[in-house]
């Protein structure tokens, strides 16, 4: 079920199983945006479903916040645009050439969560993204300001945050964790990125698998093995 977070801004929650990540929505008076695309096209159509169920628009721009498979592969089937940083996006045009060229075996192999999204033979598809930014930008969707910056991170090198000041809630998504797939964390990166989001304006982080929780929660997570 969809969850409503403030007043511009729900979500469709994580799920284990198939290693789902929270795919965030922020709605502006003049159009809506959301947060990553999801596993796969299945797992896009049931975000879309829970939203038309809520009344809610569909997005007009989703915007990535790193290039891994769970928050990206469903990209092909969004509603409007897409929006990555570019290394995020050539990521996942290096993915694409990769399956183009050795087939999707490698990627079913890499987690038994990755064949649980794509049981019943489903089809991988990559796409990359339809417009690409550097470091940052602040989008209005409507008397709702949106911030997308890039930031250093254990996770990958390629995150990217969306701040909704007005709401005060920072998206994060995997950025907190560490590495796949033996999840260290480096101390130095870790440490950088705990002043990143000690020095938002929003109170709360939404991780991408993990529930709404205050940012001193998600700072304190984040240092606790360096």
């Amino acid at each position: 079920m969809l969850k409503r977070l403030t007043d511009r801004i729900w979500y469709y929650p994580m799920e284990e199983e198939r290693d789902r990540p929270n795919l965030g929505y922020i709605r502006g008076d003049n159009w809506s945006l959301a947060v990553d695309a999801g596993h796969s096209e299945a797992h896009t159509r049931e975000f879309y479903r829970a939203l038309e169920e809520n009344g809610l628009p569909l997005p007009t721009l989703t915007v990535i916040t790193h290039w891994h498979w769970d928050h990206t592969f469903g990209m092909h089937a969004v509603n409007g645009l897409c929006l990555a940083n570019e290394r995020t996006d050539q990521y996942l045009i290096d993915f694409r050439n990769r399956l183009a060229e050795e087939g999707p075996e490698f990627f079913l192999n890499m987690h038994e969560s990755i064949r649980r999204e794509y049981a019943d033979n489903r089809p991988v598809i990559v796409t990359p993204a339809d417009m690409v930014f550097k470091d940052s930008m602040t989008l209005d969707a409507g008397n709702c300001q949106v911030k997308v910056f890039c930031a250093d991170a254990p996770h990958t090198d390629d995150s990217t945050f969306i701040e909704v000041p007005g709401e005060g809630v920072l998206f994060v998504g995997d950025a907190t964790c560490g590495t796949f797939p033996e999840w260290k964390k480096d101390p130095a990166l870790s440490r950088s990125l705990a002043e990143i989001i000690r020095k938002s304006e929003a109170p709360t982080c939404l991780e991408g698998h993990w529930v709404p929780v205050p940012k001193e929660d998600t700072i304190r997570d984040l240092l606790e093995e360096t």
